[in-house]
């Protein structure tokens, strides 16, 4: 009886959701800081969605955005796609006070508090180790002046990798023909930025030096590091308010889900809505100048054995113009057709070509997954 009972009660469970959960408010979303320097100032606005709905982004376009100092000059931004706004090198005077107003297309209107210009110091070095499980890629700095003690680093990735085979021959849409130069397939660039937040800070220790601090990681089956990897990684210096925005942000959003993780909270920013004191706007704006470095990773560098992992569909298979048994013509159904799912790696059979081996596109084709123009640092 008792077992009959207790299935009873949990057959009787019934979800909940809460209204706050099933119609969570739309927050306005700010991201980016005031760059001082030669560097481009870029903000991306967007407004949260709820965990149950399919969209991800929701950009807020067609805004209004200027960076303003406390002696009223100001500096437009222009976006320059959807939900992003950005301006060329501002070279701001770092003696000044700065701050970001932003108009909506619902006329609300959000001002940022007025910050000081943090100067960055230099990046020393950018170190990577080769680890069992994979390379651990870690940044050194320090302040000879010990006043920085607060950092936060972002970074841009830029790999060449190459399909799985190598293809020789193409079609033109009625026959196959040799592939020329500028049509190859096999060697492309990738790349991707930094979607963690990374920070540092010296304040516990007698001297601003950071060390050994971790940025990055690759896994041997990456492709990033099957033929070279590049990272360009930015330095901000950041005010002991900013780092506890930024450390409540990363607790909030990336150190969540198990009972020994730090509970959520409020997370507060500088920006404040001017026709509405209570709402809450998601960010904080500060302003410092940049550093940046760049290191290359070879794959010469990494063990041998570490080898991409490619689709498991990735196979080479046999296209004859006559199959043996039907006399089918497999070349011009499934390799000549353009777009077709198969492309043509060379050819086979002799003194005349019976006909193509061929593979699946996704396994020769680079280009569905990059570019094959190198970028001019390359």
């Amino acid at each position: 009886m008792i077992c009959v009972a207790s299935l009873t009660i949990l057959g009787c469970k019934k979800p909940y959701n809460p209204p706050i959960i099933a119609n969570p408010p739309s927050y306005l979303v700010v991201e980016g800081s005031i760059v001082a320097g030669a560097d481009s100032t870029i903000f991306k606005l967007s407004r949260t969605v709820s965990l149950a709905n399919h969209i991800t982004a929701n950009p807020v376009t067609h805004a209004t955005l200027n960076v303003e100092s406390n002696e009223n000059i100001t500096y437009p931004l222009t976006e320059v796609r959807a939900g992003y706004y950005a301006a060329p090198g501002l070279n701001l005077d770092n003696t000044k006070k700065y701050r970001l107003r932003i108009k909506t297309p619902d006329n609300q209107v959000y001002i940022s508090d007025f910050t000081s210009v943090s100067i960055t110091p230099p990046i020393d070095s950018i170190s990577h180790t080769v680890l069992n499980k994979g390379v651990q890629i870690n940044v050194n700095t320090h302040d000879p002046q010990n006043k920085t003690h607060y950092y936060r680093w972002d970074y841009q990735e830029t790999w060449q990798f190459h399909s799985e085979y190598p293809s020789g021959v193409m079609s033109d849409g009625v026959k196959i023909v040799y592939r020329p130069a500028d049509q190859q397939i096999y060697y492309c660039f990738a790349g991707d930025v930094s979607s963690t937040i990374l920070l540092g800070s010296s304040a516990k220790l007698s001297q601003d030096v950071i060390y050994q601090s971790p940025i990055a990681f690759i896994e041997p089956t990456s492709e990033k590091i099957e033929v070279r990897y590049s990272i360009l990684l930015r330095q901000y210096a950041l005010t002991s308010e900013a780092f506890t925005f930024w450390t409540n942000l990363k607790k909030n959003t990336e150190q969540l889900g198990s009972i020994f993780d730090a509970q959520p909270s409020q997370i507060n920013g500088n920006i404040h809505n001017v026709n509405n004191p209570d709402d809450i706007i998601v960010g904080y704006i500060g302003a410092s100048t940049v550093q940046k470095k760049r290191i290359f990773i070879d794959n010469a560098e990494v063990p041998p054995t570490w080898r991409p992992v490619y689709p498991p569909s990735c196979t080479v298979d046999s296209f004859f113009y006559s199959q043996k048994l039907t006399n089918f013509d497999q070349v011009t159904s499934e390799l000549v057709p353009l777009g077709a799912s198969y492309i043509p790696l060379s050819p086979f059979g002799t003194p005349v070509v019976e006909g193509y081996t061929g593979a699946y596109r996704p396994c020769v084709d680079c280009t569905l997954r990059g570019v094959v123009q190198p970028p001019s640092f390359w």
